[in-house]
């Protein structure tokens, strides 16, 4: 069993804390992300649980079993039942496909029928069939990060610690290789800790997530639906996507909209100024005068808005709206577009509706720097 627990886990580089008091549990067999913007700490977490550093204060537990503590022996990461794969494919030039998988197993000094099948697994696994003779120079930086998975899996780990390994490949190879890993977890029933900044990623394979804020702080975990749908705080809402702002400003008991004098029709949580967080996908347009209600929305909740910015991207139509002087993006699928008579000009005048609000006060979005 491949459980990860953290418990209370600290480190600090030349006096800067990178990571402070930080617990954690990874349940065997599942596909964790941790998702954080670049220079949190990331990474330096999954150095701590690999072992290629000792955490400061707490411990660190992989199947129940201690690999380190502050102040005790650590576990050497040949004994952890682990595999990692990093960003940089780390491929031996000079060596073949097989001999780049089969070097660890090398290393440990594997027999050489066990060596030759457990390589040949391994190859097999990653789709690598046919290709064991070719050199890296000879093979593309998909099939490059394939060899390094490979490498990881042939000494059968328990554990897979992958740090950003998708991030040097073209998107259609991200794309492939992203439910490749999927698979690959299921199939070899594995637990997977996943580190990585692309929230499409964390979003695709994991069946948790830990988003992790620039100061090396947790802030939600969760399933991927949950944290989209559900953000802890202004801090996860922003980070998981594309996200709208409308600032809202009140005046006794009524709510405007930005600085303008358009009224804002839903109910706020409570007294106070808020702003307004919401997806691209949750703003409904409509040609003035044509508006209609639709399940979701704020009634009556049409605000008068004038496209600014009509961006035609193939099967989508990304437009800028002006409200108030509040600028927010929306993408409408080009067909339907088409169909609704939807296709707006530069400069047209549009009425605007929102579903699947997220309130937010001002003092939130001051504190985290959210642009207004």
């Amino acid at each position: 069993m491949a459980t990860i627990q953290l418990d209370r886990v600290s480190k600090a580089y030349e006096g800067r804390g990178v990571l402070q008091d930080l617990s954690l549990t990874v349940e065997h067999g599942e596909c964790f992300t941790l998702l954080g913007p670049s220079g949190c700490g990331k990474t330096v977490l999954l150095r701590l649980i690999a072992g290629f550093e000792n955490p400061d204060s707490g411990s660190i537990s992989i199947g129940g079993e201690v690999v380190a503590a502050a102040f005790g022996e650590s576990l050497p990461p040949d004994r952890r039942d682990l595999g990692v794969v990093f960003q940089d494919y780390a491929v031996w030039p000079h060596m073949t496909v097989f001999q780049n998988v089969s070097y660890p197993l090398k290393l440990a000094g594997a027999k050489e029928a066990e060596l030759r099948e457990r390589t040949q697994r391994a190859v097999d696994l990653v789709n690598l069939s046919g290709l064991e003779k070719r050199l890296p120079s000879e093979l593309s930086g998909g099939q490059q990060q394939r060899v390094a998975l490979a490498r990881a899996l042939a000494a059968n780990p328990s554990l897979m610690l992958l740090d950003e390994p998708l991030s040097n490949l073209d998107a259609n190879l991200r794309e492939e290789m992203r439910f490749e890993i999927k698979e690959l977890q299921h199939k070899l029933d594995i637990t997977i800790f996943y580190v990585t900044h692309d929230q499409e990623v964390a979003l695709a394979i994991s069946d948790r997530i830990a988003i992790m804020d620039d100061k090396g702080i947790i802030s939600q975990i969760g399933a991927p639906l949950e944290i989209y749908e559900r953000p802890a705080n202004i801090f996860v809402f922003s980070f998981m996507g594309l996200a709208n702002f409308m600032p809202l400003r009140r005046e006794g008991a009524t709510l405007f909209v930005g600085e303008g004098g358009q009224v804002f029709s839903g109910s706020a949580p409570a007294d106070g100024d808020y702003v307004l967080g919401f997806r691209p996908s949750d703003v409904i347009l409509s040609r003035p005068g044509k508006e209609a209600a639709r399940p979701g929305m704020v009634a009556p909740g049409f605000l008068r808005g004038r496209i600014k910015r009509a961006s035609f991207l193939g099967a989508m139509i990304d437009y800028q709206v002006e409200i108030d002087g509040v600028f927010l993006r929306t993408e409408l699928e080009s067909h339907f577009a088409l169909d609704e008579g939807l296709l707006f000009a530069e400069g047209e005048e549009c009425s605007v509706a929102l579903h699947n609000m997220h309130w937010f006060t001002r003092e939130e979005a001051a504190k985290e720097g959210v642009r207004i």
